[in-house]
């Protein structure tokens, strides 16, 4: 098991109660799914389920994760924009390959 923390949040509400598997030992989670691509599930010896929702991240983009340099400089970028410091340079599409 990863050494961070898997439990971020420890406000659980009951979502369904009872909820028996079918033939094929598959539960239904409906309404309790977020907008998850994926999940990593976990599971304690007492047999309690922890499912974390994971998004996927394209292969062409996992770069900017990989290198902190790089994703600090975007988020400070978006940070700035957001707080109103950004300034607008005129278009460059006089500069686009057609």
């Amino acid at each position: 098991m990863p050494t961070f923390a898997v439990l971020k949040d420890t406000d659980f509400k009951l979502v369904s109660e009872f909820a028996q598997p079918d033939g094929k030992k598959r539960l239904s989670l409906g309404a309790a799914l977020s907008d998850a691509t994926a999940f990593n599930i976990y599971r304690n010896p007492l047999g309690q389920l922890i499912l974390d929702p994971v998004k996927a991240i394209p292969a062409s983009e996992v770069w900017l994760y990989e290198n902190s340099q790089a994703l600090a400089s975007v988020k400070q970028g978006l940070r700035e924009s957001a707080e109103g410091k950004s300034v607008y340079r005129g278009s460059f599409a006089s500069h686009a390959k057609a």
